[in-house]
């Protein structure tokens, strides 16, 4: 399997959809590129929970990063998207319990590698990083950790009291690129002592921490567009 039907252009961006086979299951994926400029750098999402590859916001910080030559790929994590069964919640409890269990987060970095490996032997090495909060960062987190093709990441909105937090913490010592961490500090579902924790704990002497008043889904936009311009700078 790999590139499928769905593609598409808007906005001077040309999204293309992607299906792996990963060992015993399907990833679906999706691929922005911007149409007119050379795309010689790579960004990973990764979504939240409950929401999916093509989230709204997923797709603007995808056209975000393209008007700066900045490819960038993601794909459904297991239990969301085209992975929820016809959007079952039971799907995504599923998946929770398995992280709760000790068995999530192997099964991201095996869902994401492939997709990575995919995408460079399709369009070639690039230097590449990681975009995600929240769940995009109990995804993200391990990744950049272990995969040293990210050379930079935009991490946050998550701690040490999450589905996986035992790994978050064992791995983030691991974390030696440079990474900006969002916090919302008011967030009504990550505790602000608990995101503290979990920025204390990166490994990287180049960290920063940007905390914003208001609830979980209340990032600033600017932080948005601030996070192009500081993953587009370390990746030149």
């Amino acid at each position: 399997m790999g590139w499928n039907d769905k593609s598409g252009k808007k906005n001077g961006v040309e999204e293309r959809g992607f299906d792996l086979v990963v060992g015993d299951h399907t990833v679906p994926g999706v691929y922005w590129a911007p149409i007119d400029i050379p795309s010689e750098r790579l960004v990973l999402l990764g979504h939240g929970g409950t929401a999916h590859k093509k989230a709204e916001y997923i797709v603007e910080i995808a056209e975000m990063f393209a008007t700066e030559g900045i490819a960038s790929m993601a794909i459904d994590g297991p239990g969301h998207g085209d992975r929820a069964g016809g959007g079952s919640a039971k799907n995504v409890n599923a998946f929770v319990k398995m992280w709760h269990d000790g068995g999530g987060t192997d099964l991201i970095l095996e869902d994401w590698r492939a997709s990575l490996d995919f995408i460079e032997g399709e369009m070639g090495p690039r230097p590449t990083g990681w975009w995600g909060l929240s769940m995009g960062t109990m995804m993200g987190l391990p990744m950049t950790a272990t995969d040293d093709r990210i050379k930079v990441a935009l991490l946050g909105l998550m701690g040490t009291e999450g589905p996986n937090a035992k790994d978050l913490l064992k791995l983030a010592p691991n974390v030696t690129c440079p990474v900006r961490f969002l916090v919302q500090w008011d967030d009504e579902l990550v505790s602000r002592q608990s995101a503290l924790d979990l920025f204390d704990a990166l490994g990287t002497s180049k960290k920063t921490l940007h905390a914003n008043p208001g609830p979980h889904q209340a990032v600033p936009r600017f932080e948005s567009r601030a996070s192009v311009e500081y993953i587009d700078r370390y990746l030149r």
